[in-house]
């Protein structure tokens, strides 16, 4: 398509390109925000601050501490702990040492953590001791010779921490026992680093930063590898997309952003910490997302302003009876990401908190965030909306030409925040790289003459019945607008006649919905070939941490 034609679509003040160049090193960006704002609270953590000079100093030491087990730049740090002060401490100090973090999913199982940790060659791991069990039982197959072990409270102070851990590990069991005997535990190592010297490192832009695997939902778990330019360029264009909205935000309040994805999914690790990071923001830490009271009670003592979420998220806060709670009245931006939003849902989140969903979209390998709908836009656009400052987009057919207008095709893109390539993969890199240096997704999408794009599917989730393309989204975001469905979810089966037929997957809001109920919405909604052969009902979908649906499960099973 023409030129960057989205341009005209962009909101005023936001750039057409950012200076990805900016800063030499994401240790130079943490840097100067730990000195711009260093009495300012970095992050929240179960009612307790973490002030911007704290989270310097307790990254400095920890950071001294590391350096002192004979690791060499360039070396890989796992970390697999969910949303607690120690993640973005830890992530700074492996930084600032000149290593590479490896995020870990912490809801692994043994196999899946062996996985990455050989396919890293990750040589130390920082892991809250609620899934040290796991680490026990693959830990003699991997190169990991450094254990720092954390938990829930080693940050909030001698009586609650105390207490927290005693209620975690002895009243909630979370802690299965385990056995790891020169694991070192957090507070121990900073206190050693305090007393350690720190050498400071020469980090340059096209150094390694992280190592964010991808979900594995298309077989084998990969690295993208992440240089230091790459989140950098992430932080500053989500910045400049997010400035007209947060512009609003009144002088005397700090910038609050909800941080309730883990931060081992790169949405979460960029657009919330690091973005919050440069801009001097305010962290509220969310351990356990999937306890939406716990979710909101927390979040009623807060000023928020700021929101990156999924749809499972936004559909669960907006339904639950407590969601009223919490003031929404602050909020100025509201991101969905991660998978599609659905109009039901944006529709119910504006309604309640006067507040849109503004749908985005981004993968490991991209930083994460490569298009977003402008965030000055009050409806529902069921696009992922324009592509960010700096960023190219285009829809290739088979055979890597780009198509014509109108056409659905692969999307594939262009910018300073996509990956060097897969960790020790160059044949699988050069599967995904185009000859001029595009990112092919997977992701099948079309493209407006205003340059706003919409997937209208994966690849692989295509569903083929007798010749006719069906696209499972399209079905869902149909289907989840029928009164009685809280969510859903369509996959292809097995089908003698058609090759392949729909089976739809329904949780029930209203315990009295029907099949006959279902179906007759389906007709009246969907042509022939789209309908449903199978309609199950289920009391919940399997999803990944993050929320995603796993389609895959439902298909085998």
């Amino acid at each position: 398509m023409t030129e960057r034609v989205w341009l005209s679509s962009y909101p005023q003040g936001v750039p057409a390109d950012i200076d990805p160049a900016k800063y030499p090193s994401l240790v130079a960006l943490l840097e100067e925000s730990f000195q711009k704002y260093a009495s300012r609270v970095a992050y929240n953590f179960m009612g307790k601050d973490v002030t911007f000079g704290q989270t310097d100093s307790l990254s400095l030491a920890f950071s001294a501490y590391l350096q002192g087990l004979g690791l060499v730049k360039g070396d890989r740090v796992a970390i697999m702990m969910p949303n607690v002060p120690q993640y973005p401490i830890a992530v700074a100090a492996i930084l600032r040492a000149g290593f590479v973090v490896v995020n870990v999913n912490p809801l692994y199982t043994a196999r899946e953590l062996e996985h990455q940790l050989k396919d890293s060659g990750s040589k130390a791991i920082v892991i809250i001791e609620n899934f040290a069990h796991t680490l026990e039982k693959c830990i003699a197959a991997t190169p990991v010779k450094h254990v720092v072990l954390c938990s829930m409270g080693d940050r909030l102070g001698l009586l609650k921490g105390t207490l927290v851990n005693y209620v975690v590990r002895n009243v909630k069991k979370m802690v299965p026992a385990f056995n790891l005997p020169n694991a070192v535990r957090f507070n121990e190592a900073v206190a050693r680093g305090t007393k350690a010297p720190f050498k400071k490192v020469d980090i340059k832009a096209d150094d390694v930063a992280v190592l964010q695997y991808t979900g594995g939902t298309t077989g084998v778990s990969k690295g993208a590898v992440l240089l230091h330019r790459n989140v950098i360029a992430n932080t500053l264009q989500s910045e400049a997309w997010y400035a007209p909205a947060m512009a609003k935000v009144p002088a005397e309040q700090q910038p609050t952003t909800v941080c309730a994805l883990p931060l081992y999914h790169v949405f979460a690790f960029t657009v919330g910490m690091m973005l919050s990071m440069r801009t001097g923001g305010k962290l509220i830490l969310i351990p356990n997302p999937r306890d939406i009271p716990g979710v909101l009670k927390e979040l009623s003592k807060h000023t928020i302003h700021s929101f990156p979420a999924v749809n499972t998220l936004f559909n669960g806060l907006a339904n639950h009876p407590d969601f009223n709670t919490v003031d929404w009245s602050h909020l100025k931006v509201a991101v969905g990401g991660g998978t599609a939003v659905q109009s039901g849902v944006a529709k119910l989140w504006f309604e309640k908190t006067g507040c849109p969903i503004c749908e985005g979209y981004g993968l490991s390998e991209t930083s994460p965030t490569v298009s977003c709908n402008p965030i000055t836009s009050n409806e529902y656009t069921g696009t992922i909306g324009v592509p960010l400052p700096s960023t190219s987009m285009k829809l290739l057919d088979d055979d890597g030409v780009e198509v014509a207008e109108g056409q659905s095709g692969e999307i594939a893109i262009k910018g300073p925040q996509v990956m060097a390539g897969y960790w020790q993969r160059p044949d699988e890199t050069a599967k995904v790289m185009t000859p001029d240096g595009y990112f092919k997704t997977g992701d099948i999408g079309v493209v407006d003459a205003r340059g706003f794009f919409k997937i209208v599917d994966r690849k692989k989730d295509m569903i083929l019945v007798s010749g006719f393309n069906v696209f499972p989204t399209e079905l869902e975001d149909v289907v989840t607008q029928m009164p009685g469905v809280l969510e859903c979810a369509c996959v292809g089966v097995v089908d003698a006649k058609s090759g392949e037929a729909v089976k739809l997957v329904i949780v029930k809001k209203d315990p009295n919905l029907s099949e006959e109920d279902v179906r007759n919405f389906c007709k009246e909604n969907l042509t022939g070939y789209k309908q449903p052969k199978v309609v199950e009902f289920r009391a919940d979908l399997p999803k990944t941490p993050v929320g995603k649906i796993l389609r895959r499960e439902l298909r085998e099973k």
